[in-house]
C-alpha cells in the first residue's frame, strides 16, 4: 500500500477533497518525516532553515473546518516557502547571518497566494546568501544535497526547495529563479522546475529586482503538480509595473492538450561560459531529441542565440543586483566573500551605467527572441555536469573563480532569464551511478500553456514519478 508521500501532490489534495484524508494527517506525516529525516545528520538534505511545526498545525486544523468541494485542487496540501520570501511572524534569513533574526511583519505574495490556495506552508526551506549562488550552502548550516548521493550539492539556490521535494518532505515546492535558481537543483534532484515568463507572478510588495530577470515558480515531482501550483502562483496584484496576459484556460488543463506538431530549436554549445560539457550531459539532449522527434515534433539545430557580448551586460546587472541588498555597514563583515566582492563590483556601477547595461540586456534579448521566434520550443542541457560534489564551486579565498565555476556549471539557465521566456528542467536521464540530469525546454513568452503541454507529453513517454531516492 502506498505510503502518503508516494502520492503526488494532486493525489493527495483529491483525498482532502473527497475526506479521505485531513490536511491535519497530511501535515503530521510530514512534518515527522521532515524531523526524522533532516534534524538527523547521518540523513539530513539540508532542506529547512525553519520547520513551523505548531503554526502548520493549527493552520491545518482550521482548514479542516472549511468547505473543500471547490476552490484549488491543492487545498489541504503542505508546502514549504524558501527563505528569500517574506512571511509575516515567522523568521526569514534571506539565506544571510546578517538577518538571523529578521521577522517580517507583511507576507509577500507568493506566500499570500499560496494561503489563499488553501496550502499549508511546514516553514522554510534553505537558499544560499540572499539567492545569488548556484550551490546551496548557508553559513552555519548543513548544505543542501540531492537526497540521490548525499555527498553532492542539491543546487540552487532553491535548493532547500528541491531537496525537501526529491526527499519527500514535500509534495511539491515553491522556488525562485532569476539565473536558474529552479531549473538548476531541480536537474540536481530529478525533479521538475519551472521558471515561468516574466510577469506571470507578482513580485509584491518588494519588487526588488528592476532588470526583471527573476521570478517565483514551481518545483514538483510531476508536470501536472507543478502546473497546478503555476495556477495558484500566477496572477497580477495592484501596483505590478508589469504582468503577463493570463492563459486561456488553466496551466493544470494544458498537461492534458495534445500539444500539435511542434518545431524545436536545439544547441548545446554554452551561452555564458567557455565550459567543458560531460557526455552525459549532451548524450541526454540526444535522447531528448530523438523522443521528441518520436513524439512527432520537428527538432533542428540552431546557432546559440545570445552572443558572448551579452555576457558582461548580464554580469553587470548581477552585480547591481546584488549590491542592492540593504546591509547596515557595520554589518557587512558577516557577509560570505563571494556576497561582499559581487556588492562591490554592483557599487563600482554608475547610475548612468546601469541604465546602459539595462537597456543593452533587452536588445540582446530582443535579437535572441527575434531569432528563435520561428521555434515553438527551445531545447538544450540543463546543466554542464551532473551535480557536483558540496563544496567544489565555494571558494571563499577566491570570489572570482568562484563565480566563474558556477558559470561553467550553468552556462544555459540564465539564458532565458534574460530574454524572459518560460523555461522548464526535465529529469530524463541518469548517469551509470544513478545521480539525475535534467534537459530544458524553453517557449516564447508567455506560452507556459503550450510548454506545459508539451512538457506533459514527454513525462507521459518517459514517466520518472517511481523512481525515487535512497531513504524515500
Amino acid at each position: 500500500m502506498a505510503e502518503l508521500h508516494d502520492l503526488t501532490a494532486l493525489e493527495q489534495g483529491e483525498l482532502v477533497r473527497r475526506r479521505e484524508v485531513s490536511p491535519l494527517e497530511l501535515t503530521e506525516h510530514y512534518l515527522e518525516r521532515a524531523h526524522r529525516i533532516d534534524d538527523d545528520p547521518s540523513t539530513t538534505v539540508g532542506a529547512f532553515v525553519t520547520l513551523t511545526d505548531e503554526l502548520a498545525r493549527a493552520r491545518a486544523s482550521q482548514l479542516e473546518t472549511l468547505e473543500r468541494g471547490a476552490g484549488s485542487p491543492l487545498y489541504g496540501v503542505p508546502t514549504a516557502i524558501k527563505d528569500l520570501n517574506l512571511t509575516a511572524g515567522i523568521r526569514t534569513t534571506f539565506g544571510s547571518p546578517v538577518f538571523a533574526d529578521y521577522v517580517p511583519d507583511v507576507s509577500d505574495g507568493v506566500t499570500l497566494a499560496l494561503e489563499a490556495a488553501g496550502m499549508i506552508s511546514l516553514g522554510k526551506t534553505a537558499t544560499p546568501e540572499f539567492g545569488s549562488p548556484c550551490y546551496t550552502e548557508p553559513e552555519g548550516r548543513p548544505p543542501a544535497v540531492t537526497p540521490w548521493d548525499r555527498t553532492r550539492m542539491a543546487g540552487g539556490s532553491s535548493g532547500g526547495a528541491a531537496a525537501a521535494v526529491a526527499a519527500g518532505l514535500v509534495p511539491v515546492a515553491q522556488g525562485s529563479d532569476g539565473g536558474g535558481s529552479i531549473r538548476i537543483p531541480a536537474s540536481c534532484c530529478g525533479l521538475f522546475g519551472l521558471k515561468p515568463t516574466r510577469g506571470r507572478i507578482s513580485g509584491h510588495p518588494m519588487y526588488g529586482d528592476p532588470v526583471g530577470l527573476a521570478t517565483a515558480g514551481p518545483i514538483g515531482r510531476t508536470v501536472r503538480d507543478a502546473a497546478a501550483m503555476l495556477d495558484e502562483l500566477a496572477g497580477r496584484r495592484a501596483g505590478d509595473p508589469s504582468w503577463a496576459p493570463p492563459p486561456v484556460g488553466s496551466f493544470l488543463a494544458a498537461c492534458d492538450r495534445d500539444p500539435g506538431h511542434l518545431r524545436i530549436a536545439r544547441f548545446t554549445a554554452p551561452v555564458i561560459a567557455e565550459a567543458p560539457v560531460d557526455k552525459a550531459c549532451l548524450d541526454a539532449v540526444v535522447d531528448a531529441s530523438r523522443m521528441l522527434e518520436g513524439l512527432g515534433h520537428e527538432v533542428e539545430e540552431v546557432a546559440v542565440p545570445l552572443p558572448p557580448e551579452a555576457v558582461p551586460v548580464f554580469e553587470t546587472c548581477w552585480a547591481v543586483l546584488t549590491a542592492l541588498s540593504v546591509v547596515p555597514p557595520e554589518q557587512e563583515h558577516l557577509l560570505r566573500p563571494l556576497t561582499r566582492w559581487l556588492s562591490e563590483r554592483g557599487r563600482q556601477v554608475s547610475g548612468p551605467d546601469f541604465g546602459l547595461a539595462i537597456g543593452a540586456m533587452r536588445r540582446f534579448a530582443a535579437g535572441a527572441l527575434t531569432a528563435l521566434a520561428p521555434y515553438d520550443a527551445v531545447l538544450t542541457p540543463t546543466l554542464a555536469a551532473p551535480p557536483l560534489p558540496v563544496g567544489a564551486i565555494r571558494n571563499d579565498d577566491d570570489p572570482a573563480a568562484d563565480f566563474e565555476a558556477q558559470k561553467r556549471f550553468t552556462p544555459w539557465t540564465s539564458a532565458w532569464n534574460v530574454t524572459g521566456m518560460p523555461a522548464a528542467s526535465l529529469p530524463l536521464s541518469w548517469t551509470d551511478e544513478g545521480l539525475p540530469i535534467g534537459v530544458m525546454l524553453a517557449a516564447r513568452p508567455a506560452e507556459e500553456e503550450l510548454l506545459l503541454s508539451l512538457c506533459a507529453q514527454v513525462e507521459a513517454a518517459a514517466p520518472w514519478r517511481q523512481r525515487t531516492p535512497p531513504g524515500w
